[in-house]
């Protein structure tokens, strides 16, 4: 009997997902994060939460503000904070291109997943902009079209 491979990915993504419903995503960006150990052990634990997190430029640099990971179960008193305000590590010209479109007015910066790449904790950032009421309506008509059409040709298939 050979052994059923384990399923890296089954805890290794969080993911935001008030993200695509609130925001028009316009350019999104792979950024390191400066972790402690026990915040990539509780990730990988799948306890943690980035719903309520954003970006923000401060001083030449970008951080992450809001992001909710675990205190880790097995730690011990160098145990991290849970919404502690965390680095992102990008490349120089990045930085300056998500500098530079946050000045224009409306964007923001917002984590749309966290995953693992190998062993190194990443995050999808993506400069946003808000979606009004009628936006978000019009997506969710969208949304029941594609799903009539769906039955639809599902149904024209089965006679």
């Amino acid at each position: 009997m050979s052994a059923q491979k384990k399923d890296s990915k089954r805890f290794t993504e969080v993911r935001n997902a008030k993200a695509l419903r609130d925001y028009h995503v316009e350019e999104r960006f792979e950024a390191g994060v400066a972790l402690q150990g026990t915040e990539v052990k509780a990730i990988r634990a799948g306890r943690a939460q980035i719903s309520d997190a954003f970006g923000k430029f401060e001083k030449g640099e970008l951080w992450l503000f809001n992001a909710h990971i675990d205190e880790y179960a097995f730690g011990n008193l160098n145990n991290h904070a849970a919404r502690r305000t965390r680095k992102l590590l990008l490349h120089s010209h990045q930085i300056r291109k998500i500098a530079q479109a946050m000045q224009v007015g409306g964007r923001v910066l917002v984590p749309l997943r966290m995953y693992f790449k190998e062993a190194l904790v990443k995050v999808e950032v993506a400069i946003c902009i808000g979606k009004q009421l009628h936006d978000k309506r019009d997506d969710l008509r969208k949304k029941a079209e594609m799903t009539e059409v769906a039955k639809i040709i599902k149904t024209t298939r089965r006679a």
